[in-house]
């Protein structure tokens, strides 16, 4: 294991906490959706719009540590702003996927952080990459911030979402 074991055990954590979500979510669907077409700010999405940009986050992000990992040139150029058309394209189109798909989804995914990360090197956990608007970042920060942390969110999110 390496110093992230406290992110990924985090990681894991929030990942069954969105996991025990998927029945309330599966039985409030049908779900209105259209907040992410409509540029409505993220805490006004609909669960499955949460669950789109989640298993469409997931991904984008390990490929950009992945990109930070290889490294050249240092720091490596990676991320992008929210505004990107394909991240807000695909979370409209897969909100209407089934819920039980979105999660499977970002099972798949969460399953390859799993495996994954604690096969990084401590050099490759502490290399830097430059995004557009925060500046530097290491893969540390850069799975804290936009990883593990904002999961966490979006678990509170949806859970905060479904009827009581």
């Amino acid at each position: 294991m390496n110093s992230l074991a406290p992110l990924i055990a985090r990681l894991d954590t929030a990942a069954a906490a969105l996991e025990a979500t998927q029945a309330a979510v599966q039985r409030g669907a049908p779900w209105a959706v259209g907040a992410t077409e409509r540029d409505a700010p993220e805490h006004e999405w609909a669960p499955v719009e949460v669950l789109a940009h989640v298993a469409e986050m997931l991904p984008y992000w390990l490929g950009e540590i992945e990109r930070i990992v290889a490294g050249a040139p240092e720091p490596a150029p990676f991320g992008r702003l929210p505004t990107d058309p394909i991240r807000a394209l695909t979370v409209a189109r897969d909100a209407t996927l089934p819920v039980h798909e979105l999660y499977a989804r970002i099972a798949v995914t969460i399953d390859r952080y799993l495996r994954r990360l604690p096969e990084l090197t401590e050099r490759q956990i502490a290399a830097v990459g430059l995004h557009p608007v925060r500046g530097e970042m290491s893969v540390v920060q850069l799975l804290e911030s936009n990883v593990v942390g904002h999961l966490e969110g979006h678990v509170e999110q949806v859970r905060g979402s479904l009827p009581r």
